[in-house]
């Protein structure tokens, strides 16, 4: 199979992928299978599928690392989008539809509720990662760019505290999350390349 090809199925795939929760939410949604409480289902669920893609997003490094297979980091723009997505759907649900656009009781729970203040610092962060992801930002930025995009390590973060802090009585899915974070974070270490030997002394 050419590279070209690979390219081409990877993305369909990631695509597909992509957009399953959000055909799962609509099918939900009309088929009234959102529960008793459908705004807390929404919530949950675009909250759960935007963490699910940021982490997502952090794996595409180690994996191309451990595997040999080059192509796939064409896909990690795609999967951080879609991390971008949800996570704005998840923003829209709480303002438009739970909070009814009340934008005094907006501010004032994000400036007096933990989980909600790091939830929207991390959707704050996302913005210029969205942003600048095409090429020509890549381009303008140059060496800045990988900096900024270093960003995305503390957006994870905040996203599991915000998972955890979230969580009522049952924290394990959140600590679950915290774990698979940690692997991520592990598993970009660059490990030292071992010294060369020196190379043999001619006898006298």
């Amino acid at each position: 199979m050419s590279r070209k090809t690979q390219v081409r199925a990877l993305k369909v795939a990631l695509w597909l992928a992509g957009l399953y929760p959000l055909a799962r939410l609509i099918w939900r949604g009309f088929t009234g299978d959102l529960g008793a409480n459908p705004i807390e289902e929404l919530l949950h669920r675009t909250g759960d599928a935007g963490i699910i893609f940021v982490f997502a997003s952090l794996a595409f490094t180690p994996i191309r690392r451990f595997t040999g297979w080059n192509p796939i980091i064409q896909g990690r723009r795609l999967i951080g989008l879609f991390a971008f997505f949800y996570v704005s759907l998840h923003f829209f649900v709480w303002i438009a539809v739970d909070q009814t656009l009340d934008w005094e009781f907006i501010v004032e729970d994000i400036a007096e509720r933990p989980f909600v203040t790091v939830g929207f610092v991390a959707w704050l962060l996302l913005i210029p990662l969205a942003v600048t992801s095409t090429r020509g930002w890549i381009r303008r930025l140059g060496k800045r760019w990988r900096r900024l995009h270093q960003l995305v390590y503390v957006t994870a973060s905040l996203g599991a505290i915000h998972f955890y802090w979230n969580a009522k009585a049952d924290t394990f899915l959140p600590w679950v999350a915290i774990g698979v974070l940690a692997a991520l974070f592990a598993a970009r270490i660059r490990r030292p390349k071992p010294p060369r030997s020196a190379p043999p002394q001619a006898s006298a």
